[in-house]
């Protein structure tokens, strides 16, 4: 069967980019018969052309040409990372009668409204299913799958190296900086991991998944981000003792604040999650998504969020789907943003707290503690007292009774009412330290 021919343009050779370029000229004739037309790999554009490569690639294929090798082509796949001049080369493919793939959350969690708007005048269509959570498809079952539905809230571990590491600190007793040496030599850690453990690499992913599935643009600088740096293996073992296990979470929530107004909230942190939760069973350097929708109820896509073959097959569906596209004809699906719906600050979200205060051991001490909360109007949910184990061992009889450990869950109340009530512990006469506060969800 004679199929008419789609020209292919790739931005970019790493690891992710040569195993798209080996599949596309692996599988041509499997491709083609799903699709309906060839898929021509024309060019590989690259910033060295005699670079080592992790796979054998015709060496014609390549070069240095990237605006060249755009303005040839009926869909370009962008995987160069970064901003600039993966920003520059999308707009230029759009405008050029193009059709973009790319795994680029760094670019679309700042520019991504741009690029949309920019397809959306030409009727272009711009995929990113791997931007997110490498090989498990989650942005065409928000887009598509779910879009009869409305969505209530993602819980998302989006981010494989720091599951790796809080998951050794759970399972193996690691410390987080002996947990991040191994992630570092298993390749799942940076030489410089800041995006990771910082919370950064979550939250531009974060906001990409808020922006598509409330229908809202949801600018990178509205998320809140809190990383792993902190998180002790104190807080991993009283967090197992009590039942649950620490995961770093991007959540995007719908939500209504206490005026009754309606908006959006997305936030990445550490956070304490039941073990019975399908999440507490995420293991490794995985990664997964709960989805809460009203009629759906909750859904989990759970898989691999990185690797190159990984990640490779996620671009691959999304370059069949924009093929597909250019067989059956019509324009692409445009970007959805008319809910513009407000994107509150951490302040305005309800959430649970589990803190860890070391008090003086003396009579009020209890009614001092539940007085700042009740200041407040925060609700307790649990309040356990036990002889601080450290204390314990290096004191005498007499002084041991000088201290404890206090562990407080509350009821949901505001972020910013449970943020104020932990200050207000911390400059009380009764409290020696604050020694852990931790987020509680999935509950």
């Amino acid at each position: 069967m004679e199929y008419r021919n789609l020209r292919v343009a790739l931005l970019g050779g790493g690891s992710v980019g040569a195993q798209v370029a080996r599949l596309l000229l692996e599988q041509g004739p499997e491709l083609a018969n799903r699709v309906g037309a060839t898929l021509e790999l024309v060019g590989i554009a690259v910033r060295d052309v005699n670079a080592e490569r992790s796979v054998d690639l015709p060496r014609e294929l390549f070069t240095t040409n990237a605006e060249e090798l755009i303005l040839g082509a009926d869909i370009v796949i962008e995987l160069m990372g970064g901003v600039e001049p993966a920003r520059s080369h999308i707009l230029l493919a759009i405008s050029s009668g193009a059709d973009v793939v790319t795994a680029n959350k760094a670019l679309l969690a700042l520019h991504g409204s741009e690029l949309f708007a920019a397809a959306n005048q030409v009727g272009a269509q711009i995929n990113y299913e791997a931007a997110v959570a490498g090989a498990i498809p989650i942005v065409r079952p928000l887009r598509e799958s779910l879009a009869g539905d409305q969505i209530k809230r993602i819980l998302g571990i989006v981010n494989g190296t720091t599951n790796f590491i809080l998951d050794r600190m759970d399972t193996e007793g690691s410390s987080l900086e002996d947990a991040l040496a191994e992630a570092t030599a298993l390749g799942y850690a940076e030489a410089d991991p800041t995006a990771d453990i910082g919370g950064y690499d979550a939250a531009q992913k974060a906001a990409i998944l808020a922006s598509l599935a409330f229908h809202t643009t949801v600018p990178l600088s509205s998320v809140y981000r809190e990383g792993i740096t902190s998180v002790t293996s104190a807080q991993i073992e009283s967090a197992r003792k009590a039942g649950y296990v620490v995961k770093l979470l991007a959540i995007c929530e719908r939500v209504t604040d206490e005026n009754g107004v309606d908006g959006v909230s997305a936030r990445v942190y550490p956070a304490m999650v039941p073990r019975n939760h399908p999440l507490a069973a995420v293991h490794g350097a995985n990664n997964a998504v709960f989805v809460e929708a009203e009629s759906a109820g909750s859904l989990m896509f759970y898989g691999a969020g990185a690797g190159g073959v990984e990640t490779a097959s996620a671009v691959l569906g999304d370059v069949v789907s924009i093929a597909r596209r250019h067989v059956a004809g019509g324009p692409g699906v445009a970007a959805s943003s008319y809910a513009a719906l407000p994107v509150f600050d951490i302040g305005r979200v309800t959430t649970r707290y589990a803190v860890t205060l070391e008090v003086t051991d003396e009579p009020g001490v209890l009614a001092t503690i539940a007085s700042v909360f009740s200041k407040r109007m925060v609700s307790l949910a649990l309040v356990e007292q036990s002889m601080t184990p450290a204390v314990m061992a290096t004191q005498s009889r007499a002084a041991r009774s000088a201290t404890a450990t206090l562990v407080i869950g509350t009821h949901d109340a505001t972020e910013a009412a449970l943020a104020a009530t932990v200050q207000d512990l911390a400059t009380n006469s009764v409290v020696s330290e604050v020694a852990s506060v931790l987020r509680v969800e999935g509950v």
